[in-house]
């Protein structure tokens, strides 16, 4: 790997740490919603976008929740190695403040937190569509699944709530840039539905 800090040393990691196609998505989903995002901050997509592509890269081979071996403190230590920036793996680190004792205190340490599980919330509503297309999402249909708590129950609600308001941006807005985002990445994200 040559350069580190770019979208494809992102990818090359991100394709040698994982196989699961879903958890490829999401990192792909959270690419996207923070590349959307990076704009409205003054933000460099490019680096919003790799941030939001690398930042669960090692989860897969290390799911584990303790300790020195675990998710996101492994991958974090080999982008540390590799000479990754500071301001990329500190952003690693503030997305799972419960593991590394590091906290988001910039807009994209937060934006990522925000993000995050909200992505993998949108692709689930788009899942249970018949078309299976996220073009077919509404903000109306994610509303109503969000009060439905049997629904992506792993999905912790509250965190992501809390998230926009630490971002000051209402939930439901918050929730319509992230969506407009994963519509306008569809196909990349294989969220175009059963016939693409």
């Amino acid at each position: 790997m040559s350069e580190v800090n770019t979208r494809e040393a992102a990818w090359a990691l991100v394709t040698e740490w994982t196989t699961d196609p879903a958890l490829i998505r999401h990192m792909l989903s959270v690419e996207t919603a923070m590349r959307a995002y990076a704009p409205r901050y003054g933000g460099d997509p490019d680096i919003w976008g790799t941030l939001g592509l690398v930042h669960d890269f090692d989860y897969q081979r290390h799911p584990t929740l303790v300790g020195d071996d675990c998710h996101p403190v492994v991958g974090c230590r080999l982008l540390r190695s590799l000479g990754w920036s500071e301001e990329i793996v500190r952003g690693i680190e503030a997305h799972a403040s419960e593991r590394t004792g590091v906290f988001p205190t910039s807009i994209m340490e937060k934006t990522l937190v925000a993000v995050d599980e909200l992505t993998g919330f949108v692709a689930a509503v788009a899942f249970v569509r018949p078309s299976k297309n996220v073009a077919d999402v509404q903000l109306s249909s994610i509303k109503k699944k969000w009060k439905e708590k049997a629904f992506a129950a792993g999905v912790h609600r509250d965190e992501i709530e809390h998230a926009a308001a630490n971002l000051g941006v209402p939930l439901d807005e918050h929730i319509g840039v992230v969506l407009a985002a994963m519509q306008a990445d569809a196909k990349k994200l294989g969220l175009a539905g059963i016939s693409a």
